[in-house]
């Protein structure tokens, strides 16, 4: 898989510059689309924000933002202020490239960070919908190409089931357009992706774009060690882009790749089976590629993965069914704390999730 990448960046911006430049005469001070700033203040706003996206990654920046702005020349004109967003544009798309895979900075929706594809496809998002709100205030066509659009809808809005065509999904999802048989949005944020520290490993949540690659047989974009990924990664990954795809698919409790500390390789996968019940109670599994297996990583994760889900409100209980014969995997779950079910857990357990003889369930309650 090719992830988002800065030369997308710059794609963006090119698209944005070949719309407005034929406008650059013109007087920029009529309302851009739905929006309440004028043209431009909104093409300011590209700037402000390539620049800033390229200052958070780059500063590495932890818990808030690098207290800086851009301030125009007084007398910058139209044609200027292109050159601005041209400028930051670049800058945005060099760091992208220089940024190495798995740095985090500070963003704060909605798990308060972002790593380099995810400040890549925010700044491709900021300049493919306001260059749409300055097109229409006056009066340009204007349409990106199909890919960017799907890119930004793939890593940044995974609770948004797909549409008929990318770009008009993306303005509806950002409340700029309509789509049939839904109903207009009036809020919105976008989503990057969650990850959860472990002592050796980061719980890295997968994208609907890396899923699908798994599920087809790439590597989601990730590098894994000889012999990833496992199987049961790419049939879990499987069942996150069929979420996806369905609309129902909550990013939180999705599937998250393994990866290790000391090399930045992926080891193995972790993840839900979908989001908590009514009664709070939600399905877990995981595996490893064979040559990670036996150190303990999976009871780590595992362990990682519980408490973080069991200190959110809507879980009160996690479950794993397990073979009857793998060992192993109920000797993770039960360092994880785990314990084996009651008999009449396993015969509900059944009756809801059509679990068969010669399976183990294993809970944790709150």
């Amino acid at each position: 898989m090719r992830p988002i990448n800065g030369d997308d960046v710059n794609r963006a911006v090119a698209g944005c510059l070949a719309a407005l430049r034929p406008a650059v005469d013109r007087d920029w001070e009529s309302t851009a689309g739905r929006l309440e700033w004028s043209c431009r203040k909104t093409a300011e706003h590209i700037a402000s924000d390539l620049i800033a996206y390229a200052g958070q990654l780059a500063g590495r920046a932890q818990g808030a933002y690098v207290p800086f702005d851009i301030v125009l020349d007084e007398g910058t004109d139209n044609a200027g202020l292109l050159h601005v967003i041209e400028t930051t544009g670049v800058l945005l798309a060099t760091t992208v490239r220089t940024t190495p895979p798995g740095v985090r900075a500070f963003h704060p929706y909605p798990f308060r960070s972002a790593d380099r594809e995810g400040f890549a496809a925010m700044g491709i998002a900021e300049v493919l919908l306001h260059t749409h709100d300055v097109a229409e205030g006056l009066g340009l066509a204007y349409e990106p190409a199909e890919d960017l659009a799907e890119s930004v809808l793939t890593w940044l809005f995974p609770h948004v089931q797909p549409g008929p065509a990318p770009w008009p999904t993306l303005l509806w999802a950002t409340g700029r357009g309509e789509l049939p048989g839904r109903a207009p949005v009036t809020g919105w944020r976008w989503h990057n992706n969650l990850v959860i520290p472990a002592e050796r490993l980061t719980l890295t949540g997968l994208r609907p774009a890396a899923a699908r690659d798994l599920r087809l047989g790439g590597d989601g974009g990730l590098e894994w060690i000889e012999g990833g990924p496992y199987e049961g990664t790419r049939e879990a990954a499987g069942f996150l882009v069929k979420a996806y795809e369905a609309g129902v698919h909550r990013p939180e409790f999705g599937v998250f790749a393994l990866v290790r500390h000391e090399d930045g390789r992926a080891i193995g996968g972790i993840g839900f089976h979908g989001a908590p019940d009514e009664e709070g109670r939600v399905e877990i599994g995981y595996d490893l590629v064979e040559g990670a297996r036996g150190q303990g990583y999976a009871t780590e994760a595992l362990r990682t993965l519980t408490e973080w889900a069991l200190a959110r409100e809507d879980v009160d209980l996690l479950f794993a069914i397990i073979e009857a014969d793998n060992l192993p995997s109920q000797r993770v779950v039960t360092r994880a704390g785990y314990t084996r079910a009651t008999v009449e857990e396993e015969r509900t357990a059944g009756e809801d999730h059509g679990m068969e003889d010669g399976l183990r369930l294993y809970v944790r309650r709150v």
